[in-house]
């Protein structure tokens, strides 16, 4: 997608690839972070979100999970709760319009980019305290937002918790997307034997955020399966739930953790 500051527009356009996507034969749908809305600004930001109950994008999504009887994770929306902060919450919706999971982003993305660009979400969005696992017909879901893709023991403790899947909704910078955006992925669906599903923002949008884009479709093996580029599109992917089990019985990884003591401080001695 490439959501700008209009949320019934970004509904609309959300809508009409969800529906393209039901229409070419998929039964688990997912979009990027961000979808009802793309803004930085604490001021616009919150004259525009309302609590979650009073959530018009996530009420449109459950009506149309419903009507195409398909199970559909909304990548995250913006939530207000309270008065000067918000959540970062992915939905996951069942095909009878009902939520299945929710997940508020955990890590905040709080960086200077060394080109001019600084973000600091944490001023607008309170972090997640949770991991969050979903239950599909196929196996178990688990739950992240981009800045949460830099932190590999978030991933190992979903597959632990049983997902086999792992979504990773996300609006990365065009300069980290090009940097890290593939390998990471990549290295995550390897290192947890997990399917990976990466919707993503990408192009130049209203709020002038350039993302990277790239969507993609990994297998356990690490294998990219389905890839966008920058333009809003539907990717599409065949998934056979077997290759979960096939790629973790040829490394079984997740079975072989040890404890390991920390370094003891380094002691400097003046001579």
């Amino acid at each position: 997608m490439r959501t700008g500051k209009d949320i019934d527009r970004n509904i609309a356009e959300a809508t009409a690839l969800i529906r393209e996507a039901a229409a070419a034969g998929a039964a688990f749908i997912a979009t990027p972070e961000t979808t009802a809305l793309m803004e930085l600004g604490a001021k616009p930001l919150f004259a525009n979100i309302v609590a979650e109950e009073d959530d018009r994008a996530l009420r449109a999504f459950q009506t149309l999970a419903s009507e195409l009887g398909i199970h559909l994770l909304i990548g995250s929306l913006a939530v207000k709760v309270a008065e000067n902060k918000a959540a970062n919450r992915s939905f996951l919706l069942s095909p009878e319009g009902e939520i299945v999971a929710r997940y508020d982003k955990v890590h905040m993305f709080d960086v200077d980019l060394g080109n001019g660009e600084a973000y600091r979400e944490s001023k607008n969005y309170q972090a997640g305290e949770m991991s969050v696992v979903g239950d599909l017909p196929w196996g178990r879901l688990g739950m992240t937002v981009c800045y949460d893709l830099r932190f590999p023991h978030l991933y190992r403790q979903l597959a632990k918790a049983g997902a086999g899947y792992l979504s990773v909704p996300s609006a990365f910078t065009k300069p980290t997307g090009e940097a890290h955006w593939h390998v990471l992925l990549r290295a995550r669906a390897i290192e947890t034997g997990c399917f990976v599903f990466a919707p993503a923002q990408g192009g130049s949008h209203e709020n002038g955020r350039e993302t990277y884009g790239h969507s993609l479709i990994i297998d356990p093996w690490g294998e990219v399966l389905a890839e966008a580029g920058n333009d809003p599109c539907v990717i599409l992917a065949e998934i056979d739930p077997a290759r979960i089990d096939e790629a973790r019985s040829r490394i079984p990884s997740l079975t072989h953790d040890r404890a390991i003591m920390a370094p003891e401080n380094s002691l400097v001695h003046e001579q």
